[in-house]
């Protein structure tokens, strides 16, 4: 079935229609400056296909909950922790639901990583649930940044990989991803050229004409023309559009925006002394800021070690109006949230900063406030959780052990601690797979690395017998592993006649 998206009048007249089908194919940019009616061409677009296809919005500004209250969309609150929008964003697949994402008072950094949990969501749902579906992303810049900027590797990454997904490969998913930026020059390349559709506004800076004008396959010459266009003015090609570059004017729109175009107000008529006055006024019933509270020391890994071996669990009376609770408890119940974390198989291979935050929810429930959420005594704590260590008796061979992880990084020391943990107990060596599985990766060279990195450090000594059976030596207690091979399996003996053909 064929339907058509009337998105406005060229300039013979006559009116430019989207193919919908041909568009959940192809996908579509859109690029304008600030100013030039971008966010009113994706409202016009999204209005008239809300009737016919399932939708999905990456809201950073809030601007289109006017429209979810119009057409009936979800308005999903970013105020919820990952793995919650994870499941949300299956649940809309599998249901059918058109949504608005709303990320409005949100930092950079919180915003891609909401996006990025959302979208992977949609991405990852069941294949019963692959129904056509438009995901618009707004100011995509912010979520697949062609450099790094202020935010962390971390959150840049996992955004960057889940808008790259949805523009690759969620055509056989049936997501056709919809993205608006102003600028191209800042939007990664990669995810800008798998759109075949292009709808062009006004620009003014030489690379994004530059780039504007390869997309559309216009002479260098004809670049100037982006810079003449007025508001809501585009240019408009591809397989969904037109097949020959077509300037078009976007028609009207049913819903607004909570923040339209800036329009003048006159100025009060106040005399400049009442402005004074009213400006430099003592606020008396303002109390005086308290002082900051001193930032708590990170722990040490011996320090953490010794608060788990030192927790006992103890029952929290909920009726309390203070919080009583003492030190032991709350070690309790630290030890209860990173239990119902790590319960998750999936949680050795998410982000650091993904997991922490999951962690400081938590937190907030258990109303723990700041006790014990440093991020650096957390991630020693969770790799020694990765690792499988728990709290050992203080031997002076532990704890000499304990001084040597701490010289290593901090995502190597529970890997470390789980090979002194094996040889103490003349358990077999950790395989490959194990290792990596511990300090995060599924790689299982990974955990070859690992122990390669140790074995320079000093830390141990690993050897291979003639079985290729591998043996590891802890530096400094003689504490060694039981042999096995890198992937568990130990090779059968050799036969007599096997070692006669050596001989």
């Amino acid at each position: 079935m064929r339907v058509g998206i009337d998105l406005g009048k060229t300039t013979a007249g006559e009116p430019l229609e989207m193919d919908l089908e041909e568009l959940l194919s192809t996908r579509l940019l859109i690029q304008g400056n600030s100013g030039s009616g971008k966010s009113h061409l994706l409202r016009r677009l999204l209005e008239q296909s809300a009737p016919w296809v399932q939708q999905a919005i990456i809201d950073p500004e809030g601007d289109f909950v006017s429209f979810a209250e119009r057409y009936g969309h979800v308005v999903v609150d970013a105020g919820r922790s990952f793995d919650e929008l994870t499941r949300i964003a299956g649940r809309i697949r599998k249901h059918r639901a058109s949504a608005v994402l709303d990320l409005e008072g949100l930092d950079a950094e919180e915003q891609m990583l909401c996006s990025a949990a959302f979208l992977n969501g949609l991405f990852d749902a069941d294949r019963d649930s692959w129904f056509p579906m438009l995901i618009a992303v707004d100011e995509a810049q912010l979520f697949a940044p062609a450099v790094g900027g202020e935010v962390s590797d971390e959150a840049r990454k996992a955004s960057l990989g889940a808008m790259t997904n949805l523009m690759c490969r969620g055509r056989k998913r049936g997501l056709a991803g919809i993205i608006a930026t102003q600028r191209l020059a800042k939007l990664a390349k990669n995810v800008a050229a798998e759109a075949s559709n292009f709808l062009m506004g006004r620009t003014f800076l030489d690379i994004d004409m530059a780039r504007a004008s390869d997309l559309l396959g216009l002479e260098r010459r004809q670049a100037e023309q982006f810079r003449d266009l007025k508001t809501g003015q585009f240019v408009a090609l591809g397989p969904a559009l037109t097949r020959r570059p077509t300037e078009v004017r976007v028609g009207t729109v049913e819903t607004a925006a909570r923040s339209g175009r800036p329009s003048l107000v006159p100025l009060p008529e106040t005399g400049p002394e009442q402005l004074a006055d009213l400006i430099f006024v003592a606020d008396k019933d303002v109390p005086p800021a308290p002082a900051p509270a001193p930032r708590p020391q990170p722990l040490r890994t011996s320090e953490v070690l010794q608060k788990i071996s030192s927790s006992r669990p103890q029952i929290v009376r909920a009726e309390e109006p203070e919080d009583t609770r003492t030190e032991d408890e709350k070690q309790a119940i630290l030890d209860q949230i990173f239990a119902e974390i790590l319960a998750d198989p999936e949680v050795a291979f998410r982000p650091v900063p993904l997991v922490y935050q999951d962690f400081l929810f938590h937190c907030r429930m258990k109303k723990l406030g700041d006790y014990g959420t440093d991020m650096s005594s957390f991630r020693r704590r969770l790799a020694i959780a990765r690792a499988g260590v728990e709290a050992d008796g203080g031997d002076d061979d532990w704890q000499a052990v304990i001084g040597m992880a701490e010289s290593l990084p901090e995502e190597m020391q529970g890997v470390f601690l789980m090979l002194a943990r094996a040889a103490r107990d003349e358990e077999p060596c950790p395989t490959d797979e194990a290792l990596a599985r511990a300090y995060g990766s599924h790689s299982p060279s990974r955990g070859r690395w690992l122990l390669t990195y140790m074995a320079e450090q000093g830390h141990i000594v690993c050897d291979a017998d003639f079985r290729g059976l591998r043996t590891v030596l802890i530096a400094g207690v003689g504490w060694r592993t039981a042999p096995n091979g890198p992937k568990g399996a130990i090779p059968q003996r050799p036969t007599r006649l096997s070692r006669r053909f050596a001989e």
